[in-house]
Order: structure tokens, then C-alpha cells, then sequence
């Protein structure tokens, strides 16, 4: 069963950085666009940000423009998200998912954001 698996986040300041990783078992490749996702507490799960394929495309919520980048090596099966001026908004747990028929979600990564 193809599984993905997000690590890096932690507690930051307001303003503070974190990056993000999502390592699929699979080729990242053929997964095809990939997202990230975030669910803050007593809400529903959000997307955050997608990458294409191949890297040239991105996409962000309104809420993340400006302060989110979303990247992706495929050749480490690995998708970023890179997280800059973070606000306490931005707390939640995120997930990482393709586009398409969404896989079975994974753990998530919790990231908290002081103030």
C-alpha cells in the first residue's frame, strides 16, 4: 500500500520558519500533483499548496501566498513545504496527499505557532 510520510514540524515563534517534508514509498513521480493539507482543531482539513508533476507548476491558498513555497525532488521522491513569517493561524496538523484519488493519509505533522 503506497504511504506517505510528513516530518518537520515543531513549535515555532510568530514570524519563525519551518520546513516541511513528505517522503512518499513510491515514485513521487508518478503520484502525479501533490498537495499539502492542514486541519486546525474543530476544522475541516484545508489545502494549503499543490506542485505539478514535474515541479512547474504551484498553486497556494490565499492564506499561505506570499509567505508558503511548495517544491518537490522527485528523484528523493520528496515534497517540500517551506514556511516563512509563520503566524498562529498556521497551527494545525499537516498532511501531504496527490490530487487525484487521494492515498490513505498518513500521521500528519503537528505545527504550532506561538505568539
Amino acid at each position: 500500500q503506497v504511504q506517505v510520510v510528513e516530518s518537520g514540524g515543531g513549535l515555532a515563534q510568530t514570524g519563525g520558519s519551518l520546513r516541511l517534508s513528505c517522503v512518499t514509498s513510491i515514485s513521487s513521480l508518478s503520484l502525479g500533483t501533490i498537495a499539502w493539507y492542514r486541519q486546525a482543531p474543530g476544522k475541516q482539513r484545508e489545502l494549503v499548496a499543490s506542485v505539478s508533476q514535474t515541479g512547474g507548476r504551484t498553486t497556494y491558498a490565499d492564506s499561505v501566498k506570499g509567505r508558503f513555497t511548495i517544491s518537490r525532488d522527485n528523484a528523493k521522491n520528496t515534497v517540500y513545504l517551506q514556511m516563512n513569517s509563520l503566524q498562529p493561524e498556521d497551527t494545525a496538523v499537516y498532511y501531504c496527499n496527490r490530487i487525484s484519488t487521494p492515498l490513505r493519509w498518513g500521521q500528519g505533522t503537528q505545527v504550532t505557532v506561538s505568539s
